[in-house]
């Protein structure tokens, strides 16, 4: 095999959350002088960080794992160290059936993983390493995750058994590394956690997220805060008066209500009903003027009936989300709901996810051309070909809509500039640099 000795590729799946796991762990190699290498086909090691959420997800990871172990068996990679919710959930049956995999770790204990991995190379932690990460995110923003696991007994959620019960992140700890990531460069932080609203409880008995986003705004550099996963049951209402006066804060929510129906909700047990949670989604439209509202809806929960579903697709056309996602139910073992076994059949939670997909392009549309003549602040992700791509306060990377913009003018990565709208796309708007 002829690559360098200690040299590694870490491969991460799934979520945001993961991401910032990888993060904190190749910030623990590099200065241990492992040497973490792009291309997977130049390293002597490859680290998996796997998702184990639903199935498509779950597929992924175990393909990631077997594409590694046949290079392996070819002799073109000497280790496999395979970590994250997949290889927790399930470490015993891959150990199992996968053996050709080196060692497997898991996701709870964050520490202990890293601590793990970092002797299989013979190296030791660092404990003055707090907060540091190997950011690998476009260098303007960064994820921030500021709480481990989730209280909320979801009925189809694995999250509780793979990540455990909610930890929050003591603030000290968040604001050390918001103080790293700004000192080199993030303007924007995206903040996210399973349950982001539950931040506080376990220490005093209190959720303040408030106190979090107060403090993060007065760290020089920081001009974009965004808050992602935001539990809509119990909702601290004090926040919406942080996000409607504190300017750092985007007028932007990902809140994800997973169904509308009564049914559904109480069945998924989600603690709030239909009446209650149009109520807090109101509510936030009304008090944070312009505010974009970011949800995820699941289709094909073993109680959804055709009505259920009807209801759910007229709420998505009449309440109009500025960003809207949707998953199809996936049983998953050990949870409140796999008792009710998988009983809608695979072509109709396709069906159903197409037309609310449909029904949201309507929605994407209108609002697109609404925004046609208005000018708005982007932040300027990267250039391609010869479009500077950015995004509005109502965007999330990766999972958003973009602006696209053709200046002959240089545009700067990483900069903000006025963006007048002048045509759209379905998830795409267009604009030219106000001069």
């Amino acid at each position: 095999m002829k690559v360098k000795k200690n040299t590694v590729k870490v491969i991460t799946l799934g979520c945001s959350k993961n991401l910032v796991d990888s993060e904190f762990l190749m910030a623990q190699l590099k200065s241990n002088n492992v040497e973490l290498v792009e291309d997977e086909t130049k390293c002597e090691s490859v680290i998996i960080n796997t998702c184990g959420f639903i199935d498509t997800a779950k597929e992924e990871s175990i393909n990631t794992i077997l594409k590694a172990v046949e290079r392996k068996e070819k002799g073109k990679l000497k280790n496999i160290f395979v970590a994250g919710c997949l290889s927790d959930r399930y470490k015993s049956q891959l150990e199992k059936e996968i053996p050709e995999v080196s060692k497997y770790f898991g996701a709870t204990d964050k520490h202990q993983t890293v601590i793990g991995i970092l002797n299989e190379f013979g190296v030791d932690y660092k404990n003055e390493l707090l907060g540091e990460r190997l950011v690998t995110t476009p260098s303007h923003f960064a994820y921030i995750k500021i709480s481990e696991g989730c209280d909320n007994p979801c009925s189809f959620c694995a999250i509780p058994i793979m990540r455990g019960v909610h930890k929050s992140k003591p603030l000290d700890e968040i604001l050390i590394e918001t103080q790293k990531l700004a000192s080199r460069g993030v303007k924007e932080l995206i903040i996210i956690g399973q349950d982001t609203t539950y931040w506080g409880f376990d220490l005093d008995g209190k959720r303040n997220l408030k106190k979090v986003l107060g403090e993060l705004s007065e760290i020089n550099g920081i001009e974009w805060i965004r808050l992602m996963y935001a539990y809509p049951s119990r909702f601290p209402v004090d926040m919406i008066k942080e996000i409607n006066e504190n300017e750092k804060i985007c007028n932007y929510l990902d809140i994800p209500v997973q169904h509308v129906s009564d049914n559904v909700l109480k069945s998924m047990r989600r603690g709030i009903t239909k009446k209650n949670q149009i109520a807090l989604l109101e509510k936030l439209r009304k008090e944070i003027p312009g505010i974009a509202l970011r949800t995820s809806v699941m289709v094909g929960y073993p109680e959804e009936t055709e009505k259920d579903f009807e209801e759910l697709l007229e709420f998505v056309k009449e309440f109009k989300f500025d960003r809207l996602g949707v998953f199809t139910y996936s049983i998953e073992e050990g949870t409140f709901a796999y008792d009710l076994k998988d009983r809608i059949p695979r072509k109709e939670k396709l069906l159903r996810q197409k037309l609310i997909l449909e029904a949201q392009k309507q929605v994407a549309e209108e609002l697109n051309a609404s925004s046609v003549g208005k000018i708005f602040r982007v932040l300027i992700d990267r250039k391609e070909n010869d479009y500077y791509i950015g995004r509005t306060y109502k965007d999330a990377p990766e999972v958003d809509q973009e602006v696209y913009v053709d200046s002959k003018k240089e545009l700067k990565i990483g900069k903000f500039y006025d963006i007048e709208i002048f045509d759209f796309e379905e998830f795409d708007l267009f604009g030219d640099v106000i001069k």
